[in-house]
C-alpha cells in the first residue's frame, strides 16, 4: 500500500481502474484517447499529486512524445474537459479525477505546507452551495471548491 494524499491505497489498482474507466468512456462517446492524452494521465496518476503543465511537459519531452507547451496544454484540456482530470485554481496545477466516470463538483484539501491534494469525499459542500445559490435565483454551472489547511503529516497531530 503506497500513500495517496491523507490515505494508503492500492497504487497499482488505482492506476488500472482510472485507465479501464478513461478508456470505457472513450469509447462509449466516440472520443478518442490519443497515447499522448493517455500518458498524459498517467503521469498523473503515477504522481497522485498536483503538477502543472511544465511538470507534465517535462515527463514528456524525457519520453520523446512532446517538447512544445501546446502538447501538454491540449492533453490537459481534453482531460479536463471530459472529467478524467480537474484543474486545481489556487496552484494552477492539475490532478487525476480520483472519481472518473461520476459527474461531481469536486472539493479539493490542499495542504499549505507540503502541498498534497486530495479530491474530498462526498458531494454535500458543493450541494450546499448549489441550493443556497438557486435560493438567490442563481443558476451554478461549475463548481470547484477548494480549503486550504494542513493534512495529518503536517498538522498539529504529526
Amino acid at each position: 500500500m503506497d500513500p495517496v494524499g491523507f490515505e494508503t491505497h492500492d497504487h497499482a489498482h488505482c492506476m488500472a481502474s482510472a485507465l479501464a474507466k478513461a478508456e470505457e468512456e472513450c469509447a462509449e462517446k466516440g472520443l478518442q484517447l490519443t497515447p499522448v492524452r493517455r500518458r498524459v494521465l498517467e503521469i498523473l496518476l503515477e504522481q497522485h499529486r498536483a503538477l502543472g503543465a511544465y511538470d507534465v511537459l517535462e515527463h514528456l519531452r524525457a519520453e520523446k512524445l512532446g517538447s512544445q507547451p501546446p502538447v501538454a496544454y491540449r492533453a490537459l484540456d481534453f482531460l479536463v474537459s471530459h472529467g478524467f482530470a480537474h484543474r486545481i485554481e489556487r496552484l494552477n496545477a492539475f490532478i487525476a479525477c480520483s472519481h472518473p466516470g461520476e459527474r461531481h463538483a469536486p472539493c479539493f484539501l490542499i495542504c499549505r505546507e507540503c502541498s498534497a491534494v486530495v479530491e474530498a469525499p462526498g458531494r454535500q459542500a458543493a450541494q450546499a452551495l448549489r441550493e443556497a445559490a438557486a435560493q438567490l435565483g442563481f443558476g451554478v454551472e461549475r463548481v470547484a471548491i477548494e480549503a486550504e489547511g494542513l493534512c495529518p503529516a503536517c498538522g498539529p497531530a504529526a
